[in-house]
């Protein structure tokens, strides 16, 4: 079995940064009470091995973050990589809460986008997933921003000063075509593809697969992470036969290796490179050892503290 290892896959920038600042900030206030308003990078791992510095998360997909406050009633309140509203913000601010904002620099930078767009006047077009807490804090800017996802009708009769844009984790191969489409409708619109680096890259990477005779891929990352379904879409999209989006190597099933000559591993930009480790490792020993690498949760945040 030819095991291909997919580069780049796992942790971006953004993911490091906000992991570093939730444990610098468990080393800074060691007396309080440390919570995370949603999961701090989409990775159910990553907010099991904070638990250890501490550090509580708070997680309802019934409730925006804004509501999510009310459950927070004193000590340090962490934002998380995906943005924030500005509601919120000054929600926990007057709750008198320690804010720590560890938004991902490309999410702030559509942001700084949109928001210039607005100031000029424009309507938004702003695709992404629906209840994403990135899209949640960039649709809680103006009435005047039109969320969109990629299964919904495009907004009718927009103004023409009109302004395209999107959530950083989307497939930029599904907006492209999407792009286009709204084109027709709006000949005159702005668009700006806002797909952040480490998206596109770890997608171009997958989509370099193509033709390689690629009889399975392993997607590593959580079911939350939008980035990790959008690598496993495009596997799909390459005509992979077999494409499996997995936790952790104990979602792997031996009846998925039947017959397998060549496999490929990538993983979500939230995923520890620990869990993806523990695949390649599985795999590239399969024939002469079954057993499986067991998880230990202290070495999940290996490379990043």
């Amino acid at each position: 079995m030819d095991v291909i290892k997919v580069v780049p896959r796992g942790y971006c920038k953004g993911v490091v940064r906000a992991i570093r600042m939730a444990i610098q900030c468990a080393q800074d206030y060691p007396q309080k009470r440390i919570t995370i308003l949603g999961m701090l990078v989409h990775n159910q791992y990553v907010i099991e091995a904070l638990k250890s510095y501490h550090i509580e998360t708070i997680e309802d997909s019934n409730k925006t973050r804004e509501e999510l406050l009310d459950d927070i009633s004193d000590g340090v309140v962490i934002f998380t990589a995906h943005g924030i509203s500005d509601q919120a913000k000054e929600k926990a601010r007057q709750k008198g809460l320690i804010c720590v904002d560890a938004s991902c620099p490309d999410v702030l930078k559509t942001r700084r986008i949109i928001n210039d767009r607005l100031h000029q006047g424009y309507e938004i077009i702003y695709i992404g997933k629906a209840k994403h807490p990135e899209a949640e804090a960039i649709c809680s800017l103006s009435e005047r921003i039109h969320f969109m996802s990629v299964n919904d009708d495009i907004p009718k009769n927009l103004p023409s000063l009109l302004f395209v844009t999107n959530q950083t984790t989307m497939s930029q191969y599904e907006l492209r075509s999407l792009f286009e489409r709204i084109r027709i409708q709006y000949p005159n619109a702005q668009f700006s593809e806002e797909i952040c680096p480490a998206t596109r890259v770890r997608q171009t990477a997958v989509a370099q697969l193509k033709d390689q005779n690629i009889d399975c891929l392993y997607v590593v990352g959580d079911r939350s992470s939008n980035n990790s379904h959008r690598l496993a879409e495009i596997g799909k999209a390459i005509h992979i036969p077999n494409v499996y989006l997995i936790d952790d190597v104990n979602d792997m099933k031996p009846e998925q290796l039947n017959g397998v000559q060549r496999i490929a591993i990538t993983a979500g930009a939230s995923t520890p490179s620990y869990l993806s480790d523990q695949v390649i490792e599985y795999l590239e020993n399969y024939e002469t050892k079954k057993e499986r690498p067991k998880i230990n949760i202290a070495d999940l945040l290996r490379g990043i503290i």
